[in-house]
């Protein structure tokens, strides 16, 4: 017995057939478009950085010709001698290197205790406005960082002017600023490594401490500190690197002589683009990369101990 197609079914079968082989080819699109489109990202997001550290290198004074391989820019920076494109004394780089290490140092110190405190009170209390400090939390991830700066800018200079007003004491920007400016971002970022530590933390730990007499305090300190360290020691890196590194913030809230590396290398740039700078930028670029480089270890290893 034989069955009669009609023109209908076949149509439809042909659509049902074309759908399918359309589909399937948006498959493989997809599916070439997640190998190539990371390495497109990722191009975009290196390939200035790599030509950086390879200039530094460079054999000559121009940024745009490849003459050969040399470390005279290197040399240069710590022998004091540099070209006539752009002078700069050795000491007073040394000088912002070291305002930015007290000034990273400071204000990784404070943001450390501060958001490791922020955290266990998100993670293990329970208050009224405890939604509203949690998206508060993100505000300074989320936000461009020229509208922080601009924002304490004129919050500093609002206080500034009714102490003066006030109290008749003038009072200037300085490193005092910096720090609070750097307190202000890091916090988010100390916070929010902490609390990802916490949250893969057996809280029934804690409640046998208690259960065996221990009070808050104890508790802290002989069980919930010793295992959260490694998220606090990798908060604390990730701070220190981000404030070490800060320009827009620190150019907007410092006064005179509080004069950072970032800034210090900009205030060159003014000048020329020297293959001194470009060293200088991938000593700062090697540092910052050993820092976020054992934080993650640090938290590698500590999640796969817990």
């Amino acid at each position: 017995m034989t069955t009669s197609v009609t023109p209908q079914e076949r149509r439809a079968a042909a659509a049902t057939t074309r759908r399918i082989q359309r589909d399937m080819a948006v498959r493989r699109a997809g599916k070439i478009g997640i190998i190539v489109e990371p390495i497109f990202a990722y191009f975009f997001l290196w390939a200035p950085i790599l030509l950086l550290v390879i200039f530094s290198f460079n054999d000559s004074r121009s940024v745009a010709t490849w003459r050969g391989f040399t470390l005279q820019w290197y040399s240069n920076i710590f022998n004091n001698v540099v070209g006539s494109e752009a002078r700069f004394s050795t000491d007073l780089m040394l000088n912002s290197l070291g305002n930015s290490l007290i000034v990273a140092s400071v204000a990784t110190l404070i943001a450390t205790i501060l958001g490791t405190s922020v955290a266990l009170s998100l993670v293990r209390g329970n208050y009224p406005g405890k939604n509203f400090v949690d998206g508060l939390l993100f505000l300074p991830v989320v936000i461009p960082e020229i509208t922080q700066a601009i924002s304490l800018l004129i919050f500093f200079s609002t206080v500034f002017e009714f102490v003066n007003t006030t109290f008749g004491v003038r009072v200037t920007p300085g490193f005092g600023t910096i720090i609070i400016g750097h307190v202000v971002f890091n916090v988010s970022y100390v916070a929010i490594t902490v609390r990802a530590r916490l949250a893969d933390m057996n809280p029934h730990l804690e409640e046998a401490a208690r259960d065996l007499g221990a009070n808050d305090w104890r508790t802290f300190w002989r069980i919930t500190f010793p295992l959260i360290l490694p998220g606090v020691i990798s908060g604390a890196l990730l701070a220190f690197t981000l404030s070490l590194d800060d320009f827009v913030i620190t150019f907007f809230n410092s006064g005179p002589g509080t004069t950072t590396l970032p800034v210090f290398v900009y205030g060159l740039l003014k000048l020329s683009v020297t293959p001194e700078i470009n060293a200088l930028s991938t000593l700062i670029l090697v540092a910052s990369t050993v820092l976020i480089g054992i934080s993650l270890v640090i938290q590698g290893r500590s999640a796969a101990k817990m």
